[in-house]
């Protein structure tokens, strides 16, 4: 791991990068329903992003390849079959998440690092697809602040639920302690957060923490024939 953290150092920042960026500041690709095709990502992984009428793709195939296909900006770019090609037949495809954003306010931090943790699930799969993981949390749960796709600042949270209880639903654990989370970021840096729509606990978490919606994504960890 710490070999590929080092190479990713040395990269330029990934062009997906500046889009999520611009999308902060409510500068959206154009709502056209085309694909845009940028380079792939660093440590073999690929992406398809969705934001409002327009599609960014990131893949080490050629941009007509993947053009043929017909994917589109109006989700054609999310589509089953279109993911499977992208990742081949043994790729791996990961789940589709609503791409969520705010800004840290920074301001003493609230929560400690938690060095007890490296083998928590909720780390585990951070260093699976992210760098530079740090791990906070206290009794409530756990928090990783990490650099994710094509190098943004990334934040999620596990709530502590012994014996697998969701009796906390409502509760406003989550929502305490993402803002608390926030303090460790600098202020007015963004930050963001991928969340299962299906996870409606988790996705109202992060709304009532001042996370607002951009648009989509699913991550490819692809696999390619000799000819592909």
């Amino acid at each position: 791991m710490s070999d590929l953290d080092q190479a990713d150092s040395t990269l330029t920042p990934h062009p997906l990068l500046a889009l999520f960026h611009n999308a902060v500041d409510g500068r959206f690709p154009s709502a056209d329903g085309q694909v845009s095709i940028l380079p792939a990502l660093p440590r073999g992984l690929e992406c398809s992003v969705a934001f409002t009428g327009h599609a960014v793709i990131a893949t080490a195939l050629s941009p007509g390849e993947v053009q043929s296909q017909g994917p589109d900006g109006y989700g054609g770019s999310l589509a089953p079959d279109f993911l499977r090609y992208l990742a081949g037949q043994g790729g791996r495809i990961g789940t589709l998440d609503a791409v969520l954003v705010t800004r840290g306010t920074s301001g003493p931090p609230r929560l400690p690092q938690r060095l007890d943790a490296e083998d928590h699930p909720r780390v585990r799969h951070a260093r699976e697809l992210r760098t530079g993981v740090r791990v906070h949390g206290d009794e409530r749960g756990l928090v990783t602040l990490a650099d994710g796709l094509a190098g943004r600042r990334e934040l999620s949270i596990e709530l502590d639920q012994p014996g697998g209880s969701s009796n906390n639903s409502g509760s406003g654990l989550g929502r305490s302690l993402l803002r608390d989370a926030l303090t460790l970021v600098p202020a007015g840096e963004p930050v963001f957060a991928a969340v299962s729509p299906g996870n409606a606990r988790s996705l109202r978490a992060f709304l009532a923490a001042g996370f607002v919606p951009l648009g989509s994504e699913v991550i490819i960890r692809p696999e390619r024939t000799s000819a592909g």
